[in-house]
């Protein structure tokens, strides 16, 4: 079985959609969704620096418009889907229960939104990886942080205050590596409590389908087979963990050979190499990994 993921906030880099504007049509469907966004996003994705694209406002619309348009250029259909934080906007377009207009008009209401709790306190995520995991998570629980993401195969991201996480890596658990993330604040925490309330109001207008393709919840794992519980779903993970974890237990239940990340892939392959072992991987980062990605169908 197939399993197509589109990964979550920090995997851009500059000029990363560079080498995709010679793709055919790539560049226009970038340039529609850019008046459904109110975002130039082929600027962002090939000239603007490290620090524009870091703007929670401009990496999520940005990012779910790239796993998107790099879908349509790899032309698979999938036996399973599934996306990490803001990448879950893109499998729930990619599974028929959401329009790709739809899930960027929300995107851009929920990236907004979370600027803007972003804004109120200083607040950042640190990712943890290795040591003990009850160990990890009680010293995440003693600082008073969130483990916002459990990602499996050996890390957790703690969310929370710039003063939390600067006490945390002074008590950092045994045997760990501790690594600031590029992203501007606590995501998946309750610092993000008013947009969560933003963004229910901006998907009260949004009529979904149910899914067509196998959609996992990276709020439990779970398969969702509702339209309306899946746009539930999508507004409540803007302040709760995101449990990657089960997402791959779940893919080991259900039989997942081979895993293609969509553009800008490399985080979530990373994850399955460790936690996966033995399904494939590949993970579209430039046009030259497509056919390699195709050839994981036949």
């Amino acid at each position: 079985m197939l399993a197509i993921v589109a990964p979550g906030q920090g995997a851009q880099t500059p000029g990363f959609l560079t080498p995709w504007l010679e793709v055919p049509g790539f560049a226009d469907r970038l340039a529609g969704w850019s008046e459904v966004t109110g975002l130039d996003l082929i600027a962002y994705g090939t000239t603007a620096g490290a620090d524009e694209i870091r703007d929670t406002a401009v990496a999520q619309p940005l990012l779910v418009a790239a796993a998107l348009a790099s879908a349509e250029a790899l032309g698979v259909t999938p036996g399973l889907l599934a996306g990490h934080s803001v990448g879950e906007f893109a499998a729930a377009a990619l599974s028929g229960a959401l329009t790709a207009e739809q899930a960027l008009s929300l995107v851009r209401e929920r990236a907004q939104a979370m600027a803007k709790a972003a804004a109120v306190t200083e607040t950042g995520m640190t990712a943890v990886l290795g040591g003990v995991e009850a160990d990890v998570l009680a010293a995440v629980e003693r600082h008073g942080l969130t483990p916002a993401n459990i990602n499996g195969a050996g890390q957790i991201v703690a969310g929370g205050t710039l003063e939390q996480l600067a006490a945390f890596k002074d008590d950092a658990p045994a045997r760990t590596r501790l690594i600031p993330l590029s992203v501007a604040g606590a995501f998946h925490t309750a610092h993000m409590a008013p947009a969560v309330a933003h963004l229910r109001e901006a998907a009260a207008a949004v009529t979904p389908a149910d899914p067509a393709v196998t959609l996992l919840s990276n709020a439990d794992g779970e398969a969702v087979t509702s339209g309306a519980d899946l746009l539930q779903r999508l507004v409540g993970q803007v302040s709760s963990p995101v449990r990657w974890d089960l997402c791959m237990a779940a893919m080991a239940d259900r039989g997942v050979t081979a895993i293609i990340e969509l553009l800008p892939g490399g985080t979530l392959t990373g994850l399955a190499k460790r936690g996966l072992r033995g399904v494939a991987t590949v993970a579209l980062k430039t046009p030259d990994d497509l056919d390699a990605a195709r050839e994981l169908t036949k």
